[in-house]
């Protein structure tokens, strides 16, 4: 490990805050996920140094000679290095004092052994320490060890006080492609959730939606560990069979594992458009549980798509109320499907209208239909046509990346005379569906259109 894994600026806030410490007869240790990640490779976007020997007044004053701090935890002593992405803490004592993942009581103890610090921390690649100085990495529970098997397991018997660490396994399974040892996730058979609030089970979630490089991994772990029971809807697709002539890979829940990855193998890089695409793939089969029959020797699932929102809306709603997430997700769960449907029967522009109506960005379900199709191994997978057609189709159509918007509009229909009220509504419901239809695509032919539907409208006493 070294230091060149950071940037310039934060390497030299490092070494100059542990110099400055152990000038004044303590040691500064880099700890946690900066020490982790550096030992894998991967640059470590933020550095956690805590600090042996030192009271937190001691600390916070040294410190405030050279940087500007911000004092964000003073119970615990945690200061914020003001330019640079650094935390500096002391080492803490936890005492579990009720449910949950706050049910802790805190003190920090500069005067601890590191040994002793680093038993509160999850899993062993979480609990190695590095002194800069020295160049030397401190690992009393064998995180090295354990990175070099690609295993992760609990630190301690500590890790059952906090029923999050579950979810935080699933994640972090995913994320670095590793197993969980069998003795944690015997450990993790025993916890309970506590009532975790849904914010940081959402966030452990998220985390393995678009940091997962095999989401597989985590959501395996979830089901061995039981904690699937806690997500009916998923738990419900284990044991869903599926014909075997299209699915050779198994029943819903293999399909569904294998999408996921098939969906981290392609993410886009933008964080709120992979998590809607992840969330729709992991939920795009869930109403097949509800709708799966043997129909004369075949194995079918009529009306997946529809029966799927359901359940997708309950998933969801359990872990966040971010309704415009939750409504972004859904359409794509209910028309995964309608890429391949419309390439075969060679669809009208105004079915792809309509169907960006509904989705909102054809760009996504693509990204959706496409992972479906991938996630049927040892079925080869040789590109998936239909959704380049219908990328093609909609980008003729501009439709890709929004819905169709209205040409005409309620002020339009205002300046022709018609009277404020629900009859602007009705017209304007009339005038977007045919523009759907296709049947104008300039603002001249939409009035022209409008004016015809007002003139009948008026003839049959139907509008004011």
């Amino acid at each position: 490990m070294n230091f060149e894994q950071f940037d310039e600026q934060t390497g030299a806030a490092i070494r100059e805050i542990c110099r400055m410490v152990a000038e004044s007869g303590g040691q500064g240790i880099l700890v946690g996920g900066c020490v982790r990640d550096a030992i894998l490779g991967i640059a470590p976007k933020d550095a956690d140094i805590e600090v042996y020997g030192l009271e937190p007044e001691q600390v916070e004053r040294l410190l405030s000679a050279k940087f500007k701090i911000v004092a964000v935890g003073r119970a615990f002593g945690v200061l914020k290095i003001h330019g640079v992405p650094i935390d500096v803490s002391l080492p803490r004592r936890e005492s579990k004092s009720g449910l949950g993942h706050k049910g802790f009581l805190v003190n920090s103890d500069p005067m601890m052994e590191y040994r002793e610090a680093a038993a509160r921390r999850d899993f062993t690649v979480n609990s190695m320490g590095f002194d800069p100085l020295k160049n030397e990495v401190i690992d009393p529970y064998g995180g090295r060890r354990d990175i070099n098997a690609r295993l992760l397991r609990h630190t301690s018997a500590q890790f059952s006080e906090d029923p999050l660490r579950v979810l935080r396994a699933m994640q972090f399974a995913a994320r670095f492609d590793f197993e969980v040892a069998p003795e944690t996730v015997a450990l993790c058979r025993k916890i309970e959730p506590e009532g975790l609030p849904r914010e940081r089970i959402f966030e452990e979630w998220s985390k393995l939606i678009l940091k997962g490089v095999r989401p597989s991994r985590g959501l395996a772990f979830l089901r061995d560990c039981g904690w699937i029971r806690y997500y009916p809807e998923l738990e419900a697709m284990i044991g869903c069979r599926q014909d075997p002539d299209w699915h050779p890979e198994g029943d819903v829940w293999v399909h569904t594992l294998h999408c996921m990855d098939a969906f981290a193998a392609e993410r886009v890089g933008d964080e709120w458009e992979d998590l809607v695409v992840g969330l729709a793939v992991l939920c795009h089969d869930l109403g097949k549980p509800s709708t799966t029959e043997d129909d004369d020797g075949r194995i079918r699932s009529k009306g997946h798509e529809q029966a799927g929102e359901a359940p997708t809306r309950s998933f969801l709603a359990r872990m966040t109320d971010q309704s415009d997430l939750i409504e972004a997700v859904v359409p794509h769960v209910v028309n995964h499907l309608r890429p391949q449907e419309l390439h075969e029967c060679n669809a009208s522009d105004s079915a792809i209208r309509r169907l960006a109506r509904k989705v909102g960005r054809i760009d996504r379900l693509v990204r959706v239909s496409r992972a479906d199709q991938m996630g049927r191994p040892p079925k080869p997978f040789t590109g998936f046509p239909a959704g380049d057609w219908l990328l093609e189709r909609a980008g003729a159509l501009a439709v890709v990346y929004s819905t169709p918007p209205m040409i005409v509009m309620g002020r339009h229909l205002l300046e022709m005379g018609l009277t404020p009220g629900p009859s602007v509504g009705e017209v304007l419901s009339v005038c977007y569906e045919a523009q759907l239809e296709g049947k104008f695509t300039t603002l001249d032919e939409g009035l022209e259109f409008a004016r015809t539907l007002l003139k009948k409208a008026e003839a049959n006493g139907a509008v004011g």
